[in-house]
């Protein structure tokens, strides 16, 4: 069962974890909190305006800096004295769907509705480039150890891999392409759910990365020089993958859907390994069943097998649709923190191995 944090009044839409091991949670109406790891509160904040918060990140070189999302804005926040912005940028002209911070902390990203991907140099605190999807960019994150590498993803359908010395992508996938390519390779049947991209996640190694999409399919990537390639698909969810995310250190994947399922998959078996024909061989496998369905937030382990490389190592079967996946080591325990709907996150325990 998970353990509930309470402390909002209204839905929490994002979450992030420092590297102290501070939560942070975004909500509804400007709600910003602070949480110990344990998930006792710590402290809250209205910021101005009262837009809702949609994506919180913490500076990667300095954990007690928290760069939040509210409307069109991005607030900078001390989470030692968590009282009005230290700093507010103002570069983006539409709703802000996600932000990402390099590890070097020399540049900000921040993904909006109308498809441009703003670059801030947080040290000239100028916009150094402005990037653009076609449609809404649901989700950009900067590469590990790579400070001048992105990908971002949107309702467009487009993946892509960028360098800040361009403004042009190096790469780019439209994922509706491959789906019908697949579609009518696998059934011949008419093409019916375009796979809008919502999530992008990268593994700690910067070469591997997950997209999660409206079709229910969570599509692993692998960079190569200026490309990227698909690699692996991974089938469980039954509605669209709103949320995926790498757990640090591993090749462990947690996607979270509009099914109300988050699944764990371990993916270091197949990632990497040369396949023919990836589409034709997850064909072959999709009819295994994924792990058994059970509800109220019961935890389900699936048998390991090495022939069944896309099933669910983990399904927790939480309820409700995913706003936000999240990961913390608390006291010891891996965890999978989850905002849902509603004005609770849900805490749950993670395998050890």
């Amino acid at each position: 069962m998970a353990a509930k944090w309470d402390g909002h009044s209204s839905c929490v839409l994002c979450l992030a974890v420092s590297a102290e091991g501070l939560v942070a949670s975004g909500a509804e109406r400007g709600e910003l909190a602070l949480w110990h790891g344990g998930g006792s509160p710590a402290a809250q904040l209205r910021l101005p305006q009262a837009d809702d918060v949609t994506s919180v990140v913490f500076s990667s070189r300095r954990p007690g800096t928290l760069f939040a999302s509210h409307g069109e804005s991005i607030s900078v926040l001390d989470v030692r004295s968590l009282q009005e912005p230290l700093e507010r940028f103002h570069v983006n002209q539409e709703e802000i769907n996600c932000l990402s911070v390099n590890h070097t902390d020399t540049f900000l990203a921040a993904a909006d509705d109308s498809g441009a991907i703003k670059v801030l140099d947080l040290e000239s605190k100028k916009v150094s480039r402005s990037l653009r999807h076609s449609n809404i960019c649901s989700s950009v994150a900067f590469r590990p150890q790579r400070p001048q590498s992105l990908v971002s993803c949107g309702l467009d359908m487009q993946v892509m891999l960028w360098n800040l010395q361009k403004v042009r992508p190096l790469w780019t996938t439209n994922l509706q392409e491959s789906a019908r390519e697949e579609e009518s390779a696998g059934s011949g049947g008419q093409f019916f759910n375009p796979p809008l991209a919502h999530s992008l996640s990268v593994a700690s190694c910067g070469n591997v990365f997950g997209c999660g999409a409206q079709d229910g399919k969570v599509r692993i990537f692998r960079v190569t020089g200026l490309r990227f390639e698909r690699e692996l698909e991974l089938q469980g969810h039954s509605l669209a993958v709103s949320q995926v995310l790498f757990v640090p250190g591993a090749y462990w994947l947690l996607s979270g859907g509009n099914d109300g399922k988050v699944l764990l998959w371990d993916v270091s078996g197949d990632v990497g390994k040369q396949q023919k024909s990836p589409a034709k061989s997850l064909h072959r496998r999709k009819g295994q069943a994924a792990a058994s369905s059970r509800k109220d937030g019961k935890l389900n382990q699936v048998a390991s097998n090495e022939h069944a490389g896309v099933v669910p190592k983990l399904t927790i079967e939480h309820g409700e649709k995913v706003n936000w996946l999240s990961y913390a080591e608390i006291k010891g325990c891996r965890r999978v923190l989850v905002a849902d709907q509603s004005s609770s996150i849900s805490a749950y325990p993670l395998p050890e191995s």
